[in-house]
């Protein structure tokens, strides 16, 4: 499929503009397709030709203006339309289209658990041409009708508020629809019940990756809020799920929209608000207008932490925000994403703050999502915040990642302290006037900034969104008779304006806080300050800025010894990032990291900061920088940290006390560093930890799957456990199971299934990838290794983005830190059939591989 570049997209725009699809899909044909009748009124402002996409199984029929086209005309998706007169033209297009497993376009599902099945729509990027034809770039916008035909007993949704408008008979069927689709028809309608007639209020105008439609017999809790239909949706398996949580997750909706209301001028801009839990969904969510997809893992069907159930609220806001940014004011091509992503990251976090029970969002943020922006910005498929040339789908496709939503987030958040937020908020609502329901770009916005402040916006654009990579500041402090001074080695060209945190010792061991000091790095070079020099000295404390800090050494020695005893868990987030960084950059050795969690961790009482530590600890250090006698002490350290973690808790009486989620926390991190089976299996056996909490089926898939990776697992256990849970997550977790059985046999089945069956969803691949490597398996899997590359490489040309996405993030050997590896992986990323997303995610991957043998041996 050929890719559409800005130049066309530039030309297209300029030949014509699109006024309406409408748009009927018939769901009731077959398991594997479906039906799809597009009708597009555009006009063409001078004579000329173009293009219309589509990715069908089958191409019926297609006229311009009533007259026929040719159907073998369409090539590589495109649909040539010749000959253009200037004014009206109406495409009517006639096309059976395939269902995905894969999460893009139409993904259809069935639920194990009950044999219901789900489709829902996912738009994004080029994936609206697997499911009707489309002018598909971000700035020719339209508005959107759907008529969809779905089994009598399911409910369809859309942008619009929908409305079941008729029915027909699975008898016979529609005389229209049978003289249309001929012998080729199988109806799947309820042998009963027929099938049921559904059509969407129109839409005002969207871009075509805003689509959305699911269908199937959806659980639904509706309201109303401020005038408006509100509704939450799931599957009918996870109903009582989503009652459990339908409060808290409606509470945090309406509070986010009241206060976006509060900052925003404009109103928001569609006619409902319904939110859809849809199953094997790709990313975290999708901003579709009106009908917000969400993994439907956010519908919680085990004990979670609060910092999890943070993570979902914050997921909420931000798609939320997403509305004006991005859909009411769209991008007018993919070098602006983050004009979407970094403004929906920036506006879930601090709306969250601001509006709900959750008011230390930046904790969280520091410690999970500006590490995976500092990452990617340090690999060598670095890009700026903002490009200034995507040149085609393909290309902004990878730019998806941690420099597009946290880094470009983390400088909104500078922006904000260097502009204040009276001037910040009043650009970015004359950016709303200036271009609701149209397209803008970098320029606009940085001009619609510039009408509220003297200041010099322009080059803070292109200091910031322009430039790659994070800054480093250092500071420098040189003590004297009268006081001390304070230099900061910046390492970069940012400007930066941070507070720097002063804390000194006091009698009991606390740190306390001293006023802090406010500067602009670079112009405040040299900061006088009287009295002794503090104990500890951090900048950018609070995290203002983007940057990578560093501690003098009296510093990084308070930091060592006391740093559970600093207040405020910001400052403790602040000083683990840097702690971190200065692991991956070979400057501390990971002993020394995981000796300095064992003494300050069992203290902490911010979960965030908890689960950020542990996970680096276990993923990152344990098995990528660790190895032999080394990785075995580094897990019995976890292991004693959870401990002592468990043992503060005590025992509480249910799951809402309030150290539940740290006890999580703490059985999560001592299953994961087992390296004994017998307390595991234990605990699978009496199906509870000792002092609670009981085994719920995350835990007992999560106990599971470690004793398989140990070797204390039969595939009679793993078969046991899905007969008990056959449920959509039980299936991933016997997949993640089966596949980390230490047994010749068990590898062979899942790479087989991984790569040459092509019949796993995203899902159970992910599942089954997840559970394939394992660095206690290293000598198992080794001949594995360097099958890897060409055979992933094969399996996304075949498969497409999404599987080729998990694959590279998923099924690539991490575990295998040797130059071997790194070697094979680099002599394949000339291989011309590799997908660009295959290749991206490679390219990190092998970067990451790099960066451990370095701090291995640094």
């Amino acid at each position: 499929m050929s890719e559409l570049t800005r130049t066309e997209a530039q030309l297209r725009a300029q030949l014509i503009d699109v006024q309406h699809y409408a748009v009927a899909l018939d769901l009731t044909v077959g398991d594997d397709t479906f039906d799809s009748t597009t009708v597009v009124r555009f006009r063409a402002h001078a004579a000329g030709d173009t293009f219309v996409e589509l990715k069908p199984d089958a191409l019926r029929s297609a006229t311009l203006d009533g007259h026929p086209l040719d159907p073998a005309s369409l090539t590589d998706g495109r649909l040539p339309l010749t000959g253009l007169a200037e004014g009206p033209h109406e495409l009517r297009v006639d096309a059976r289209m395939t269902y995905s497993r894969t999460g893009e376009g139409l993904h259809r599902f069935t639920d194990p658990a009950d044999g219901e099945t789900y489709v829902y729509t996912q738009l994004f990027m080029t994936d609206v041409q697997r499911v009707f034809a489309a002018f598909d770039q971000p700035d020719l916008k339209a508005v959107f009708e759907f008529t969809v035909t779905a089994p009598a007993h399911w409910t369809v949704l859309a942008n619009g508020v929908t409305t079941r408008t008729g029915d027909r008979d699975a008898s016979h069927g529609t005389d229209a629809a049978d003289a249309a689709h001929g012998a080729d028809r199988t109806d799947t309608s309820d042998a009963a019940g027929g099938a049921g007639i559904w059509t969407s209020a129109p839409t005002p105008v969207i871009s075509t990756y805003l689509a959305a439609v699911a269908a199937g017999n959806w659980h639904s809790i509706r309201t109303t809020h401020a005038g408006l239909p509100f509704g939450i949706h799931c599957r009918k398996s996870l109903a009582p799920h989503l009652d459990a949580d339908a409060d808290e997750i409606l509470s945090i909706t309406t509070a986010c929209y009241d206060r976006y209301h509060e900052k925003f001028s404009e109103p928001y801009p569609f006619d409902s608000y319904d939110q859809a839990f849809v199953p094997e969904f790709n990313a975290g969510a999708m901003e579709n207008p009106g009908l917000i997809t969400f993994r439907d893992e956010f519908v919680f069907r085990s004990a979670v932490t609060d910092a999890e159930r943070q993570r979902r609220a914050m997921v909420i806001a931000h798609e939320m925000a997403h509305m004006w940014f991005g859909d009411l004011v769209t991008l007018r091509w993919w070098d602006d994403i983050w004009l979407n992503e970094s403004f929906a990251e920036y506006m879930g976090y601090q709306t969250l703050t601001e509006a709900t029970r959750f008011t230390d969002t930046w904790t969280q943020f520091a410690m999970e999502r500006k590490p995976w922006g500092y990452e990617a910005d340090q690999r060598p498929s670095t890009h700026p915040v903002a490009p200034e040339a995507v040149p085609d789908t393909a290309s902004a496709l990878l730019n998806f990642d941690g420099i597009s939503y946290a880094k470009g987030a983390s400088a909104l958040r500078q922006l904000v302290t260097w502009l204040g937020e009276k001037d910040f908020l009043a650009g970015i609502n004359t950016h709303f006037t200036r271009h609701r329901f149209a397209n803008a770009s970098l320029a606009d916005f940085v001009d619609s900034l510039a009408a509220h402040t003297p200041r010099p916006v322009h080059t803070w654009a292109d200091a910031w969104l322009r430039t790659t990579g994070p800054d480093t500041l250092t500071p420098r402090i040189e003590e004297d008779p009268d006081g001390w001074t304070l230099t900061v080695d910046r390492r970069g060209s940012r400007p930066h304006r941070i507070t720097a945190g002063a804390y000194d010792r006091t009698p009991s061991g606390a740190l306390a806080p001293r006023e802090p000091l406010h500067l602009d790095v670079p112009s405040d070079e040299v900061v006088s300050v009287s009295g002794t020099r503090p104990d500890l000295l951090l900048l950018n404390d609070g995290d203002l800025t983007y940057t990578k800090v560093r501690l003098d050494d009296t510093s990084l020695d308070t930091a060592l010894r006391d740093l559970s005893r600093i207040p405020g868990p910001l400052t403790r987030a602040v000083l683990w990032a840097a702690l971190r960084d200065m692991v991956r950059d070979g400057e501390l050795d990971p002993r020394d990291y995981l000796a300095t969690a064992e003494a300050h961790l069992p203290q902490e009482d911010d979960l965030a900061v908890v689960q950020g530590v542990l996970s680096f600890a276990r993923h990152q250090i344990t098995d990528h920088y660790l190895t032999g006698d080394d990785r075995t002490a580094a897990l019995a350290t976890l292991t004693s940290i959870a401990h002592r973690l468990l043992d503060r808790t005590g025992t509480p009486a249910d799951a809402d006390a309030p150290d539940s989620g740290m006890r999580l926390a703490a059985v999560r991190a001592l299953v994961d560093s087992a390296t004994a089976p017998d307390t595991l299996a234990a605990w699978l056996a009496d199906d509870t930890v000792p002092g609670g909490p009981a085994l719920d089926p995350d835990l007992r898939w999560r106990i599971l799957a470690r004793l398989a990776v140990l070797g204390a697992a039969t595939g009679t256990d793993i078969a046991a456990a899905l007969a008990a849970d056959p449920s959509a997550t039980g299936e991933e977790g016997a997949a993640r199971c089966h596949a980390a059985l230490p047994s010749a046999q068990a590898k062979a089945a899942a790479w087989q299934r991984m790569f040459h069956d092509d019949t796993l969803s995203n899902y159970l691949f992910t599942a089954t990838a997840q559970g394939f490597w394992q660095p206690e398996q290293a000598d198992l899997v080794r001949e594995y290794v360097p099958r890897f590359y060409p055979e992933a490489i094969a399996l996304s040309a075949r498969r497409g983005p999404a599987i080729g996405e998990a694959a590279g993030r998923w099924a690539f050997p991490a575990h295998a830190v040797d130059e071997a590896n790194l070697q094979t992986g680099l002599a394949h990323l000339d291989d011309p059939a590799m997908i660009p997303l295959l290749h991206r995610r490679l390219v990190d991957q092998l970067d990451d591989l790099a960066r451990a043998l370095r701090v291995r041996s640094a």
